[in-house]
Protein backbone atom coordinates (compact mmCIF):
# COMPACT_ATOMS: atom_id res chain seq x y z
CA UNK A 1 0.00 0.00 0.00
CA UNK A 2 1.39 3.38 -1.04
CA UNK A 3 1.08 6.67 0.81
CA UNK A 4 -1.89 7.75 -1.29
CA UNK A 5 -3.92 4.68 -0.37
CA UNK A 6 -2.74 4.70 3.24
CA UNK A 7 -3.91 8.26 3.84
CA UNK A 8 -6.93 8.27 1.52
CA UNK A 9 -5.59 10.91 -0.86
CA UNK A 10 -6.75 11.81 -4.37
CA UNK A 11 -5.29 9.76 -7.22
CA UNK A 12 -3.57 12.27 -9.52
CA UNK A 13 -2.40 12.14 -13.11
CA UNK A 14 -0.13 15.16 -13.43
CA UNK A 15 -0.20 16.61 -16.95
CA UNK A 16 0.35 20.11 -15.55
CA UNK A 17 4.13 19.90 -15.28
CA UNK A 18 6.61 20.33 -12.43
CA UNK A 19 3.94 21.95 -10.29
CA UNK A 20 4.56 22.33 -6.55
CA UNK A 21 0.88 21.90 -5.49
CA UNK A 22 0.94 18.44 -7.12
CA UNK A 23 4.21 17.26 -5.58
CA UNK A 24 6.43 18.58 -8.41
CA UNK A 25 7.96 15.43 -9.93
CA UNK A 26 8.71 11.74 -9.54
CA UNK A 27 12.05 10.65 -8.17
CA UNK A 28 13.60 7.51 -9.61
CA UNK A 29 13.80 4.25 -7.70
CA UNK A 30 17.52 4.89 -7.28
CA UNK A 31 16.99 8.31 -5.70
CA UNK A 32 14.23 6.95 -3.46
CA UNK A 33 16.50 4.12 -2.29
CA UNK A 34 19.38 6.51 -1.55
CA UNK A 35 17.06 8.74 0.51
CA UNK A 36 15.75 5.72 2.43
CA UNK A 37 19.33 4.65 3.17
CA UNK A 38 20.22 8.15 4.42
CA UNK A 39 17.28 8.66 6.78
CA UNK A 40 18.45 6.30 9.56
CA UNK A 41 22.08 7.44 9.33
CA UNK A 42 24.06 10.26 10.93
CA UNK A 43 26.39 12.57 9.02
CA UNK A 44 28.76 15.44 9.65
CA UNK A 45 26.46 17.83 7.84
CA UNK A 46 29.16 20.29 6.76
CA UNK A 47 31.07 17.39 5.22
CA UNK A 48 27.97 16.23 3.35
CA UNK A 49 27.29 19.80 2.19
CA UNK A 50 30.89 20.10 0.96
CA UNK A 51 30.53 16.88 -1.02
CA UNK A 52 27.26 18.06 -2.55
CA UNK A 53 28.83 21.39 -3.49
CA UNK A 54 31.69 19.66 -5.30
CA UNK A 55 29.22 17.46 -7.18
CA UNK A 56 27.10 20.45 -8.20
CA UNK A 57 30.14 22.31 -9.48
CA UNK A 58 31.30 19.29 -11.47
CA UNK A 59 27.85 18.72 -12.99
CA UNK A 60 27.28 22.35 -14.01
CA UNK A 61 30.75 23.76 -14.64
CA UNK A 62 30.37 26.34 -11.88
CA UNK A 63 33.12 27.33 -9.45
CA UNK A 64 31.07 26.14 -6.48
CA UNK A 65 27.65 24.96 -5.42
CA UNK A 66 25.39 24.74 -2.39
CA UNK A 67 21.99 23.31 -1.49
CA UNK A 68 19.18 25.16 0.25
CA UNK A 69 15.71 24.01 1.18
CA UNK A 70 14.13 25.11 -2.12
CA UNK A 71 14.50 27.67 -4.90
CA UNK A 72 12.33 30.21 -3.07
CA UNK A 73 14.75 29.92 -0.16
CA UNK A 74 17.65 30.27 -2.58
CA UNK A 75 16.32 33.65 -3.77
CA UNK A 76 16.15 34.99 -0.22
CA UNK A 77 19.56 33.62 0.72
CA UNK A 78 21.28 34.73 -2.48
CA UNK A 79 20.10 38.29 -1.91
CA UNK A 80 21.19 38.04 1.72
CA UNK A 81 24.60 36.78 0.59
CA UNK A 82 25.00 39.76 -1.74
CA UNK A 83 24.33 42.10 1.19
CA UNK A 84 26.42 40.42 3.90
CA UNK A 85 29.12 38.35 2.26
CA UNK A 86 30.47 36.04 4.98
CA UNK A 87 30.59 38.77 7.65
CA UNK A 88 29.14 37.17 10.83
CA UNK A 89 28.03 40.53 12.23
CA UNK A 90 26.00 41.40 9.16
CA UNK A 91 24.58 37.89 8.90
CA UNK A 92 23.36 38.14 12.50
CA UNK A 93 21.66 41.48 11.80
CA UNK A 94 19.40 40.34 8.96
CA UNK A 95 16.62 41.00 8.17
CA UNK A 96 17.69 44.40 9.45
CA UNK A 97 19.81 45.52 6.49
CA UNK A 98 19.88 49.19 7.42
CA UNK A 99 23.64 49.72 7.14
CA UNK A 100 24.10 47.57 4.04
CA UNK A 101 23.69 47.91 0.30
CA UNK A 102 20.14 46.65 0.49
CA UNK A 103 18.32 47.36 -2.77
CA UNK A 104 17.72 44.76 -5.47
CA UNK A 105 17.14 45.72 -9.10
CA UNK A 106 14.55 43.55 -10.84
CA UNK A 107 13.07 43.98 -14.35
CA UNK A 108 9.37 44.82 -13.98
CA UNK A 109 8.37 41.94 -16.23
CA UNK A 110 10.24 39.53 -13.96
CA UNK A 111 7.87 40.04 -11.04
CA UNK A 112 6.58 36.47 -11.09
CA UNK A 113 4.47 34.54 -8.62
CA UNK A 114 4.98 30.83 -7.96
CA UNK A 115 2.58 30.69 -5.02
CA UNK A 116 4.61 33.48 -3.43
CA UNK A 117 5.60 36.71 -5.15
CA UNK A 118 9.30 36.93 -5.90
CA UNK A 119 9.08 40.40 -4.31
CA UNK A 120 8.28 38.79 -0.97
CA UNK A 121 11.17 36.32 -1.36
CA UNK A 122 13.49 39.32 -1.75
CA UNK A 123 11.94 41.28 1.13
CA UNK A 124 12.36 38.33 3.50
CA UNK A 125 16.10 38.98 3.35
CA UNK A 126 15.60 42.58 4.50
CA UNK A 127 16.20 44.07 1.05
CA UNK A 128 13.87 46.30 -0.95
CA UNK A 129 13.21 46.16 -4.70
CA UNK A 130 13.77 48.70 -7.48
CA UNK A 131 11.72 47.76 -10.55
CA UNK A 132 13.48 48.52 -13.82
CA UNK A 133 11.61 49.36 -17.01
CA UNK A 134 8.70 51.60 -17.80
CA UNK A 135 6.18 48.77 -17.58
CA UNK A 136 5.83 45.00 -17.51
CA UNK A 137 6.11 44.94 -21.30
CA UNK A 138 9.57 46.40 -21.78
CA UNK A 139 12.87 46.67 -19.89
CA UNK A 140 15.88 47.79 -21.92
CA UNK A 141 19.55 47.66 -20.99
CA UNK A 142 19.36 51.43 -20.55
CA UNK A 143 16.48 50.97 -18.08
CA UNK A 144 18.58 48.48 -16.12
CA UNK A 145 21.61 50.75 -16.19
CA UNK A 146 19.53 53.62 -14.85
CA UNK A 147 18.14 51.50 -11.99
CA UNK A 148 21.60 50.12 -11.17
CA UNK A 149 22.99 53.64 -10.83
CA UNK A 150 21.03 54.21 -7.62
CA UNK A 151 23.02 54.13 -4.37
CA UNK A 152 23.06 51.02 -2.17
CA UNK A 153 22.21 48.43 -4.86
CA UNK A 154 23.15 44.96 -3.60
CA UNK A 155 22.46 42.89 -6.71
CA UNK A 156 20.58 42.49 -9.98
CA UNK A 157 17.96 39.73 -9.92
CA UNK A 158 16.85 38.21 -13.22
CA UNK A 159 14.29 35.48 -13.88
CA UNK A 160 14.53 32.82 -16.59
CA UNK A 161 11.04 31.34 -16.75
CA UNK A 162 8.02 31.03 -19.00
CA UNK A 163 6.18 33.06 -16.32
CA UNK A 164 7.95 36.33 -17.19
CA UNK A 165 6.03 39.13 -18.92
CA UNK A 166 6.78 41.32 -21.91
CA UNK A 167 9.74 41.40 -24.26
CA UNK A 168 12.61 39.10 -23.30
CA UNK A 169 15.47 40.75 -21.41
CA UNK A 170 18.90 40.08 -22.91
CA UNK A 171 20.43 38.25 -19.95
CA UNK A 172 24.02 38.62 -21.17
CA UNK A 173 23.62 42.38 -21.64
CA UNK A 174 21.86 42.67 -18.28
CA UNK A 175 24.66 40.86 -16.45
CA UNK A 176 27.25 43.08 -18.15
CA UNK A 177 25.30 46.17 -17.10
CA UNK A 178 25.40 44.99 -13.49
CA UNK A 179 29.09 44.19 -13.60
CA UNK A 180 29.90 47.63 -15.02
CA UNK A 181 28.45 48.99 -11.78
CA UNK A 182 30.27 46.45 -9.63
CA UNK A 183 26.97 44.75 -8.77
CA UNK A 184 26.57 40.93 -8.71
CA UNK A 185 23.93 39.39 -10.97
CA UNK A 186 21.71 36.51 -9.86
CA UNK A 187 19.48 34.46 -12.17
CA UNK A 188 16.45 32.63 -10.81
CA UNK A 189 16.01 29.72 -13.22
CA UNK A 190 13.89 27.49 -11.00
CA UNK A 191 12.70 25.01 -13.65
CA UNK A 192 15.80 25.41 -15.79
CA UNK A 193 18.14 22.73 -14.42
CA UNK A 194 18.82 21.27 -17.91
CA UNK A 195 19.95 24.77 -18.97
CA UNK A 196 22.08 25.61 -15.93
CA UNK A 197 25.29 25.74 -17.99
CA UNK A 198 23.62 28.14 -20.46
CA UNK A 199 22.53 30.43 -17.62
CA UNK A 200 26.02 30.39 -16.10
CA UNK A 201 27.41 31.28 -19.53
CA UNK A 202 25.63 34.65 -19.29
CA UNK A 203 28.29 35.61 -16.75
CA UNK A 204 25.84 35.55 -13.83
CA UNK A 205 27.46 35.38 -10.40
CA UNK A 206 24.83 32.95 -9.10
CA UNK A 207 22.27 30.74 -10.83
CA UNK A 208 19.42 29.30 -8.75
CA UNK A 209 17.59 26.17 -9.91
CA UNK A 210 15.26 23.58 -8.45
CA UNK A 211 16.46 20.10 -7.61
CA UNK A 212 12.96 18.63 -7.44
CA UNK A 213 11.79 19.71 -10.88
CA UNK A 214 13.62 18.20 -13.87
CA UNK A 215 16.46 16.72 -11.82
CA UNK A 216 13.73 14.93 -9.81
CA UNK A 217 15.58 14.96 -6.50
CA UNK A 218 13.88 15.51 -3.14
CA UNK A 219 12.92 19.12 -2.49
CA UNK A 220 16.08 21.22 -2.77
CA UNK A 221 17.30 24.55 -4.08
CA UNK A 222 20.55 24.35 -6.04
CA UNK A 223 22.81 27.42 -5.93
CA UNK A 224 25.79 27.47 -8.31
CA UNK A 225 28.22 30.18 -9.34
CA UNK A 226 31.11 32.13 -7.89
CA UNK A 227 32.90 30.56 -4.94
CA UNK A 228 32.73 33.81 -2.96
CA UNK A 229 28.96 34.19 -3.17
CA UNK A 230 28.25 30.47 -2.74
CA UNK A 231 30.24 30.56 0.50
CA UNK A 232 28.20 33.60 1.55
CA UNK A 233 24.97 31.68 0.83
CA UNK A 234 26.13 28.80 3.01
CA UNK A 235 27.12 31.25 5.75
CA UNK A 236 23.47 32.35 6.02
CA UNK A 237 22.78 29.11 7.94
CA UNK A 238 24.09 31.03 10.95
CA UNK A 239 21.36 33.62 10.40
CA UNK A 240 18.09 33.81 8.48
CA UNK A 241 19.04 30.71 6.49
CA UNK A 242 18.75 28.49 9.53
CA UNK A 243 15.12 27.75 8.74
CA UNK A 244 15.93 27.27 5.03
CA UNK A 245 18.68 24.67 5.33
CA UNK A 246 18.79 21.45 3.33
CA UNK A 247 18.21 18.15 5.09
CA UNK A 248 20.51 15.13 4.96
CA UNK A 249 18.03 13.21 2.80
CA UNK A 250 17.74 16.10 0.36
CA UNK A 251 21.51 16.33 -0.07
CA UNK A 252 21.93 12.58 -0.54
CA UNK A 253 19.01 12.59 -2.97
CA UNK A 254 20.55 15.44 -4.97
CA UNK A 255 23.90 13.62 -5.11
CA UNK A 256 22.21 10.48 -6.44
CA UNK A 257 20.05 12.40 -8.91
CA UNK A 258 23.15 14.19 -10.23
CA UNK A 259 24.89 10.86 -10.75
CA UNK A 260 21.87 9.56 -12.68
CA UNK A 261 21.65 12.77 -14.72
CA UNK A 262 25.28 12.55 -15.78
CA UNK A 263 24.91 8.88 -16.72
CA UNK A 264 21.68 9.42 -18.68
CA UNK A 265 21.51 9.27 -22.48
CA UNK A 266 19.98 12.73 -22.90
CA UNK A 267 19.48 12.42 -26.66
CA UNK A 268 17.38 9.31 -26.05
CA UNK A 269 15.47 11.06 -23.25
CA UNK A 270 14.61 13.96 -25.57
CA UNK A 271 13.58 11.56 -28.34
CA UNK A 272 11.36 9.66 -25.89
CA UNK A 273 9.61 12.89 -24.85
CA UNK A 274 9.05 13.87 -28.50
CA UNK A 275 7.61 10.42 -29.23
CA UNK A 276 5.27 10.69 -26.26
CA UNK A 277 3.96 14.05 -27.49
CA UNK A 278 3.53 12.74 -31.05
CA UNK A 279 1.59 9.71 -29.85
CA UNK A 280 -0.68 11.90 -27.74
CA UNK A 281 -1.31 14.32 -30.61
CA UNK A 282 -2.38 11.47 -32.87
CA UNK A 283 -4.78 10.20 -30.21
CA UNK A 284 -6.52 13.49 -29.39
CA UNK A 285 -6.39 15.42 -32.65
CA UNK A 286 -9.55 13.72 -33.89
CA UNK A 287 -11.57 14.40 -30.77
CA UNK A 288 -14.54 16.69 -31.51
CA UNK A 289 -13.99 20.28 -30.45
CA UNK A 290 -10.23 19.97 -30.00
CA UNK A 291 -7.21 20.69 -32.16
CA UNK A 292 -3.77 19.74 -30.93
CA UNK A 293 -0.33 21.06 -31.73
CA UNK A 294 3.21 20.93 -30.37
CA UNK A 295 4.21 23.77 -28.06
CA UNK A 296 8.01 24.16 -27.76
CA UNK A 297 9.30 25.40 -24.42
CA UNK A 298 9.72 29.20 -24.70
CA UNK A 299 12.83 29.24 -22.51
CA UNK A 300 14.72 26.66 -24.56
CA UNK A 301 14.28 23.60 -22.35
CA UNK A 302 14.74 20.41 -24.40
CA UNK A 303 11.08 19.39 -24.23
CA UNK A 304 7.77 20.26 -25.82
CA UNK A 305 4.27 20.42 -24.44
CA UNK A 306 0.86 19.91 -26.03
CA UNK A 307 -1.40 22.87 -26.82
CA UNK A 308 -5.04 21.77 -27.02
CA UNK A 309 -7.16 24.48 -28.59
CA UNK A 310 -10.89 24.27 -27.91
CA UNK A 311 -13.62 25.12 -30.38
CA UNK A 312 -16.12 27.91 -29.89
CA UNK A 313 -18.71 26.88 -27.35
CA UNK A 314 -16.25 24.95 -25.17
CA UNK A 315 -15.02 26.69 -22.02
CA UNK A 316 -11.40 25.68 -21.46
CA UNK A 317 -11.58 26.45 -17.73
CA UNK A 318 -14.65 24.24 -17.36
CA UNK A 319 -12.96 21.49 -19.37
CA UNK A 320 -9.93 21.63 -17.08
CA UNK A 321 -12.19 21.54 -14.02
CA UNK A 322 -14.07 18.54 -15.43
CA UNK A 323 -10.78 16.68 -15.88
CA UNK A 324 -10.09 17.14 -12.18
CA UNK A 325 -13.34 15.43 -11.19
CA UNK A 326 -13.68 11.68 -11.02
CA UNK A 327 -10.85 9.27 -10.57
CA UNK A 328 -8.10 9.64 -11.43
CA UNK A 329 -8.03 13.44 -11.29
CA UNK A 330 -6.18 14.78 -14.33
CA UNK A 331 -4.50 18.15 -13.83
CA UNK A 332 -3.64 20.36 -16.82
CA UNK A 333 -2.81 24.05 -17.27
CA UNK A 334 -5.86 26.00 -18.53
CA UNK A 335 -5.29 28.92 -20.88
CA UNK A 336 -7.79 31.20 -22.64
CA UNK A 337 -9.48 28.91 -25.21
CA UNK A 338 -6.87 26.18 -24.72
CA UNK A 339 -5.27 23.66 -22.40
CA UNK A 340 -1.53 23.08 -22.04
CA UNK A 341 -0.34 19.61 -21.10
CA UNK A 342 3.14 18.44 -20.12
CA UNK A 343 3.67 14.69 -20.50
CA UNK A 344 7.23 14.32 -19.20
CA UNK A 345 6.42 12.48 -15.95
CA UNK A 346 3.70 10.25 -17.42
CA UNK A 347 4.03 6.62 -18.45
CA UNK A 348 2.16 5.23 -21.53
CA UNK A 349 -0.74 3.99 -19.40
CA UNK A 350 -1.20 7.45 -17.87
CA UNK A 351 -1.00 9.14 -21.27
CA UNK A 352 -3.88 6.91 -22.42
CA UNK A 353 -5.74 7.73 -19.20
CA UNK A 354 -5.52 11.44 -20.08
CA UNK A 355 -6.99 10.69 -23.51
CA UNK A 356 -9.82 8.69 -21.97
CA UNK A 357 -10.58 11.38 -19.42
CA UNK A 358 -10.66 14.02 -22.16
CA UNK A 359 -13.32 12.00 -23.96
CA UNK A 360 -15.34 11.73 -20.74
CA UNK A 361 -14.93 15.41 -19.91
CA UNK A 362 -16.06 16.55 -23.37
CA UNK A 363 -19.12 14.32 -23.12
CA UNK A 364 -19.94 15.65 -19.66
CA UNK A 365 -19.81 19.27 -20.90
CA UNK A 366 -22.17 18.44 -23.75
CA UNK A 367 -24.79 16.92 -21.42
Amino acid sequence: MGARERYGLTEVVNAHGTFTPLGVSRSSAGVAAAVAEALPEFFVMNELADRAGVALAAATGAEAGAITHCTAASITLAVAAAMTGTDPRRIALLPDATDMHNRVVLPAGHVVSYGQSILQAVRLSGASVILAGSSETRCTTADLDDALSVDDVSCLLLVSSRLVHGEPVDLVAAVKAAHRRGVPAIIDGAAQFPRTADLLATGADLVLVSGQKYLASPTAGLVVGSRRLVQAVRAQENGIGRGMKATKEAMVGVLTALEEWQAMDRAKWEADQDAKVSTFLAAVDQLPGLSAEILPDPTGLPLSRVLLKVAAGIDSAKLAAELQTGSPAVFVLPQPDALVLELVPLDPHEVQTVVNRLVQALQALQN
